[in-house]
């Protein structure tokens, strides 16, 4: 039997803080405040700290990085000791088969593993293994220089939740970063970002990052890929976060094979979630924008032709303008599913939408739609019956048929988007039409 006064000798011995607490929980209450009061060394601070004592945790994730691994949490572990912080470095394992593992327990770290793939995915288990109030990211591949976490922990104790590293107020070496990334890739995503989101920072894809155990519990991360650095940078601008930026030095990294990241595979999916957390730019201003042009020149001509310099516009003109219209009116409702989508998905909060959503219900929806086809339907029996009353000739009430097929296929629209919009919302918990 170990008893709690061996362990502080066995502690002083290189035995992990972890070990000794599985060993302290398995012999009984006694032993483990006996570690929780030892003198052991953990690698921070020359003792052996509890999770509530802990501070600041440095998450990497890391798939096959036995090359730079170690000098990583070195780094890291050193500048906690020279800040003075109380702290623990988090590697989050992915599969790696190279003994990266191992060399980063050597090293003083605590290894989680992270089952499904995906550097996202590494991320999110390190993140929720994590203990400290304050949490940095950061990558194993030698790349980011973790000696520099010192302004992100400033940053995080002058108030702010989010601080994003960038590489581009800082210092990019030689051979660091390809030209597509520095004056492409980067700035037009940023450029994106910045304007849907209102985050004005300079270097969204920095994997550098720091964030409070607060926000995290807000934030209820999804992805597993790459584009997790931007899923984490748009909700943190969502919940009105108070986001700083750090300038970081970014070194070449010390691989010695091709990196995980798929340049255009990975910034397409960047891209993408980008365009499907801002609905409102992708499909609802576009959708507005057909519809308010389309009924602009509908109203416009409805007296009657109108003559533009020599070209006159009428009946062929207003056609247009209602496939305009409806054109648009997809879009729009387009634009309702992906909102209703990143709700249920906890992609993004849309408070507004919900609040809408459990004003107007289904049978809103249906009532309107079915109100349209009637409609539609009763002005072009009319009309086709005061064509057949005719012989079939000339049709008089072309402006007639116009409106009142359009309103019929607007009354579709509205029944089925009504009926897609309600299966979204039965995936919440609580059914937002309700």
């Amino acid at each position: 039997m170990v008893h709690g006064t061996e362990l502080h000798s066995y502690a002083g011995d290189g035995i992990t803080y972890s070990e000794l607490v599985t060993c302290a929980d398995f012999f009984g209450g006694l032993a483990k405040a006996a570690v929780e009061k030892s003198g052991g060394c953990d690698g921070v601070g020359g003792r052996i700290m509890t999770s509530n004592d802990i501070e600041v945790s440095v998450v990497i994730p890391c798939l096959n990085e036995a090359r730079s691994i170690g000098a990583c949490i070195e780094k890291a572990l050193a500048a906690l000791r020279e800040i003075g912080v109380n702290g623990e470095v988090v590697v989050a394992d992915n599969g790696s088969t190279d003994g990266s593992i191992e060399i980063a327990q050597t090293h003083g770290a605590r290894v989680v593993h992270a089952l499904v793939k995906g550097y996202g995915s590494a991320l999110r288990k390190g993140i929720a293994e994590a203990r400290g109030e304050f949490i940095i990211l950061g990558d194993a591949d030698g790349s980011h220089d973790f000696g520099e976490i010192g302004p992100f922990i400033s940053k995080w104790r002058g108030g702010h939740d989010f601080v994003m590293g960038s590489r581009l107020l800082g210092n990019i070496k030689d051979g660091a970063m390809s030209w597509h990334h520095r004056y492409l890739g980067t700035p037009v995503l940023t450029w994106m970002l910045n304007l849907f989101f209102g985050a004005t920072v300079s270097d969204i894809n920095c994997g550098m990052r720091g964030l409070s155990k607060n926000l995290v519990k807000q934030l209820d991360f999804r992805t597993t890929g790459m584009e997790f650095a931007s899923e984490s940078l748009i909700k943190a601008a969502k919940a009105c976060a108070r986001i700083a930026e750090v300038p970081i030095t970014m070194w070449p990294d010390k691989r010695d094979r091709p990196p995980h990241l798929r340049p255009f595979r990975d910034g397409w999916r960047h891209l993408r979630f980008i365009m499907l957390s801002a609905p409102n730019w992708l499909f609802l201003m576009p959708g507005g924008v057909l519809i308010t042009l389309g009924f602009g020149i509908v109203l416009w001509l409805l007296p009657g032709p109108v003559f533009a310099g020599k070209v006159g516009l009428d009946i062929n003109t207003i056609s247009l303008a209602m496939m305009v219209i409806l054109l648009g009116v997809h879009i729009f409702s387009i634009g309702l599913f992906v909102k209703v989508f990143c709700y249920t998905e906890s992609l993004s909060s849309q408070r507004g939408l919900v609040r809408w959503l459990k004003r107007l219900k289904l049978e809103h929806g249906l009532l309107l739609g079915a109100g349209l086809v009637a409609a539609g339907f009763i002005g072009d029996s009319v009309a086709l019956s005061s064509w057949a009353a005719h012989g079939f000739g000339h049709l008089d009430a072309v402006r007639t048929v116009f409106f009142s097929s359009m309103a019929f296929f607007l009354g579709v629209e509205v029944v089925f988007s009504s009926v897609f919009l309600s299966m979204l919302g039965i995936s919440r918990d609580t059914y937002i039409g309700e």
